[in-house]
């Protein structure tokens, strides 16, 4: 049921009360972050602090170099060892934009706290003591806006530059086709609070490492197309990041070149990962549904973009062929 202003479901009661009550409040995401999930967190934690509560983020993998100027006041623990204090000294966790538990990589940890699981994906497993999943919401970022709403609580400026950070990420600049009107009118508000678009636009397309730009070249070279031009593959080997001089976060939207061609619908990208696997990050346009065939790997997302672990080699082959038979069925 949609809140009577328009603006989405409106925050359970449960979770309103837990962020009331609790005081020490344990903030994470899905590994390898983006920003929605960035935006979020740290925006929520300048939230909790400013009405008084202690808030610490901790994440399995590091943050995007691209996303540094949003995460500079806001320290986040990164890696498997839990932060200080764990898990006593905290009343509960809040894991931001993971469908599971699991998508976190800390779920054996996090599972020893009580748990306030906020989302916008579909397929989430409802596993928190309380639970908000808004499958409509543009990005968690616009819900965790309507969360001080209904909270009370202050935007400043810097909140309100991670807030659109995480809008503006996920919908892809306001290109894709969650850039619905709450998506626009979340954006108007975080603006009249202060957020500095521009300054978001500089981290994002302005902030690239050498060798992120390197990879990219490296990336292109793999490019190829199927189903008569519908469909782009590319790869991204544990050799060219080294060749490139590159980290693993300076992958962080290549995706979207192969996705700019001319005809393209649906794209994969097919990166090697240290531990022996691959990682497979789906985009497509319109009503090729992407989410589906992730989900059927033990992956997730939005029916536009979407994620999942394979093998490789037979796998990845799969994943193509998948992909042309949601691209010919679609009208």
């Amino acid at each position: 049921m949609n809140s009577p202003d328009g603006t989405g479901d409106p925050v359970p009661r449960d979770l309103l009360e837990a962020f009331r009550s609790g005081r020490r409040f344990l903030l994470s995401s899905h590994a390898h972050p983006d920003g929605d999930a960035i935006g979020s967190e740290v925006a929520l934690a300048r939230l909790l602090h400013g009405a008084g509560s202690a808030a610490t983020i901790w994440n399995a993998d590091p943050a995007p170099d691209t996303y540094s100027g949003v995460t500079a006041d806001v320290p986040i623990h990164v890696g498997p060892t839990p932060p200080a204090g764990f898990p006593d000294e905290f009343d509960f966790v809040v894991p931001l934009e993971c469908p599971r538990l699991d998508r976190t990589g800390l779920e054996d940890a996090l599972g020893l706290l009580p748990i306030l699981n906020i989302d916008h994906h579909l397929g989430n497993e409802l596993y928190g003591r309380a639970n908000w999943v808004d499958t409509e919401a543009p990005a968690v970022a616009e819900m965790i806006l309507r969360l001080a709403r209904a909270l009370d609580l202050e935007i400043d400026e810097t909140t309100a530059t991670a807030l659109y950070l995480g809008l503006s990420t996920d919908t892809g600049s306001f290109r894709f086709s969650n850039a619905t009107p709450r998506a626009f009118e979340a954006a108007a508000e975080l603006v009249r609070h202060g957020a500095r678009p521009e300054r978001v636009a500089t981290w994002v397309y302005e902030s690239q490492s050498p060798g992120a730009l390197r990879l990219l070249a490296e990336m292109l070279g793999t490019l190829e197309l199927h189903c008569d031009g519908r469909i782009a593959s590319v790869r991204l080997e544990l050799s060219m990041f080294e060749r490139a001089g590159a980290r693993q976060t300076d992958s962080e939207g290549l995706i979207d070149h192969p996705r700019s061609i001319r005809d393209v619908e649906a794209v994969a990208l097919f990166r090697e990962r240290p531990e022996g696997d691959v990682k497979v990050s789906l985009r497509s346009r319109g009503r090729i549904d992407v989410g589906a065939i992730a989900a059927r790997r033990g992956g997730g997302g939005h029916r536009n973009a979407a994620g999942c672990l394979v093998e490789g080699g037979e796998d990845e082959q799969v994943v193509i062929a998948e992909l042309a038979t949601a691209v010919e069925a679609a009208p």
